[in-house]
């Protein structure tokens, strides 16, 4: 470091360049979130060819060798020469930061790329990029190496590259069908950039992919994956649009149709015009915004809302979605007070979250050139938009309880009793904690007489291990540390939250009494401050029972208790599948191992066998916690410097819903199509029988 600070210190970042030296502020990061981002910007740029009604097909390939392909049949990137810079329109918009068609010159009435970097973005962190356009009965291509036009001497990346020198060439390589438009983009991400580990998340994709095709009814969106030993092909496509998403998101039986709230407003902005002699003059514009609302009400409590601009997502919100809940909320408070007799409210007043509870809703406006925080686009900050999302739910929401069908009658009628309902348990919750919080330590310890506790305060430091039988819980309790280590037996198999009402979970003996011994309640009114212990551990047995106990227990956690999971408080145990005695020669004792799977068992002996070395036969299997004795039980499972525990997180609520609901759900058909799909995945050896 100088103290010397001058003009000859700075740095002038040209083109591309700043994008390379500073990427996160572009894509956010440069792990697999990254190199996802910037498949988004490539793949929304099709699907705003689709949203103005140019195409109605993309496919996006996953090459074994690492690249990525997107192809669309819309209108195709111009070919011909942009007046001001001299070069193609390819070349513009893959290597000029700023530039492209969206910028309010008539080609897009509403789109997702507003800031002219995406492609030239994608294309800077590219080790190669590769364009096809169809237009004009041509077909044209044009290849960089890491934002530089230039030509390949082969098809891959590692090809000998030759940049242009005095002009660039836009080639023509084929011929084109009469009538046939299109983009075809295959690039290869620069591994100088992204991390090591970054990839392609299959799954992620697909989760895009449909949730585009439900935003943009008619539009058909491939995935093919050839990465793997065969190739799979997944297809997406919907007609029905935001309502049939909002059923697709629902993760209860609904109490309310899927109702479609749609409108329309203008507004006037001041932006900035750039004019021909290229001054920013400020000029007054007027805009129109359009709104269109898929919401439903089901019997649960969770709240789902999927917002959207232009079909971008903004997972943060932004005045869009604080429209929407201002005018939910101004409404249905209306009506509860215009009901207030028969709903028996009184003088309570119900709040945001009482109307939000069991609520799905997707939020899609259209408005031009929209203003978001950022390049990732999480954030609509247009305030105009606050006011016409508002005024378009008032309206229709008002419109439904008024309304004279039947139907309408007896939805409306159902949802102002949940909301009333809301309110009252949420009042009743809030009045429980107070009377808890004012008993005195002697009057609370009204905890199970089953419960072995552990003496520490320190809720940080200590455990709960759930123990499946009585028989495993004597073990346990000679193998566990009193001190921070807590016990609670369970009787086999607990009650399947996913099928019962919730009256009937707590009632359930044994889940009343896991809710109570964790001491943070349950459902909406869950309190993790208030949960006593800082790990909460699943013991069950090694085998197939252990197994679907564990599963039972975790979908317990998962339905009222998911705080608990969020915040990496739930583990399960790893008790031994086999314990192998190694004999050792002479007077030295012999060696204890243990292993954890059939392969590690596998992989021991055949180590074993190679060294020379005896074992004790038969090698003993573990089928239950009650088979070991206190120390071994200690050893392998409880003691915090020997045993392996499993962390269980919830990385995406929204699959993990679906696989709970696919295997402990109510609907018998889909569990059974994925056990005859899958069967053939399983080894009839490993069955435990």
């Amino acid at each position: 470091m100088t103290a010397e600070y001058s003009a000859h210190h700075l740095q002038v970042l040209e083109g591309l360049e700043a994008v390379r030296k500073r990427p996160g502020m572009y894509i956010g990061s440069t792990d697999s979130r990254g190199l996802m981002h910037c498949l988004w910007e490539i793949i929304d740029n099709s699907v705003d060819e689709a949203l103005g009604g140019h195409g109605t097909k993309i496919d996006i390939v996953l090459h074994a060798d690492g690249s990525v392909e997107v192809r669309d049949r819309a209108r195709g990137i111009p070919v011909d020469v942009e007046p001001r810079t001299g070069l193609t329109g390819v070349e513009v918009v893959f290597t000029k930061l700023h530039a492209g068609g969206k910028f309010g010159g008539g080609s897009y009435a509403a789109s997702g790329g507003l800031h002219g970097v995406g492609a030239s973005v994608v294309n800077a962190l590219s080790e190669r990029l590769d364009v096809q356009v169809d237009r004009g009965g041509k077909t044209y291509e044009m290849s960089f190496h890491r934002g530089e036009p230039g030509t390949f001497a082969g098809s891959t990346p590692d090809s000998p590259f030759t940049p242009f020198e005095k002009s660039s060439e836009l080639r023509v390589v084929g011929k084109a069908a009469r009538g046939v438009t299109g983009t075809r983009i295959r690039y290869w991400a620069d591994r100088q950039i992204f991390t090591k580990d970054a990839e392609f998340g299959l799954t992620e994709l697909e989760q895009r992919a449909r949730q585009t095709a439900f935003l943009v009814p008619g539009l058909e969106i491939v995935i093919i994956d050839e990465r793997g030993d065969e190739p799979t092909s997944t297809s997406y496509k919907y007609d029905g649009g935001i309502s049939e998403f909002a059923d697709f998101l629902a993760p209860d039986p609904a109490i309310t149709d899927t109702w479609r709230l749609t409108g329309a407003g203008t507004f006037t902005e001041t932006v900035p015009v750039l004019q021909a002699s290229g001054a920013m003059v400020p000029t007054e514009v007027e805009r129109e915004c359009h709104v269109d609302v898929a919401l439903r009400w089901g019997n649960g409590y969770e709240t789902v809302t999927r917002s959207f601009v232009n079909i971008i997502a903004t997972p943060k919100g932004g005045t869009h979605q604080a429209g929407f809940e201002q005018g939910l909320v101004k409404v249905l408070r209306a009506q509860i007070e215009a009901n207030a007799r028969r709903l028996k409210v009184g003088k309570d007043k119900p709040e945001k979250d009482d109307m939000l509870a069991g609520l799905t809703a997707v939020l899609t406006v259209r408005v031009p050139e929209p203003q978001f925080e950022g390049q990732t686009k999480e954030v609509l900050g247009t305030p105009a938009v606050r006011q016409i999302v508002n005024a378009v739910v008032t309206k229709e929401l008002t419109a439904r309880f008024a309304s004279t069908k039947r139907d309408d009658k007896n939805q409306t009628a159902l949802l102002l009793d949940k909301v009333v309902s809301e309110m009252k348990a949420r009042i009743s919750a809030r009045a429980h904690k107070e009377t808890q919080r004012r008993k005195n330590a002697l009057e609370s310890s009204s905890l199970p007489a089953k419960l072995a506790d552990c003496r520490t305060n320190d809720v940080a430091d200590s455990e709960l291990f759930i123990v499946e039988g009585d028989s495993a819980l004597g073990t346990a309790k000679n193998a566990r540390n009193s001190e921070y280590q807590a016990l609670l037996p369970i009787r086999g198999k607990i009650l399947n939250v996913q099928k019962a009402s919730v009256s009937d979970m707590l009632s359930n003996a044994e889940c009343a009494a896991i809710i109570q011994v964790i001491g943070a309640g349950s459902g909406r009114s869950f309190d993790l401050e208030a949960a006593r212990y800082g790990k909460i551990i699943l013991m069950s047995d090694a085998d197939v029972d252990g197994a679907h106990i564990r599963t039972l227990l975790l979908t317990l956690f998962f339905r009222y208790m998911r705080p608990l999971i969020e915040d990496g408080r739930v583990y399960a145990a790893v008790p031994p599948l086999h314990r192998v005695v190694v004999v050792n020669p002479g007077s030295k004792p012999n060696e204890t191992i243990y292993t954890y799977s059939e392969q590690e068992l596998h992989t021991l002996l055949a180590k074993l066998r190679k060294s020379n070395r005896r074992w004790l036969e038969p090698v003993q299997r573990y089928k239950g916690l009650g088979e070991m004795d206190a120390d071994q039980l200690a050893t392998t499972t409880m003691e915090r410097n020997g045993r392996m525990l499993r962390r269980v997180r919830v990385q995406d609520a929204e699959m993990a819903a679906s696989v709970f609901e696919l295997l402990m759900g109510s609907d018998v058909a889909p569990r059974r199509d994925f056990i005859v799909s899958s069967s053939d995945r399983l080894d009839r050896e490993a069955i435990d029988a």
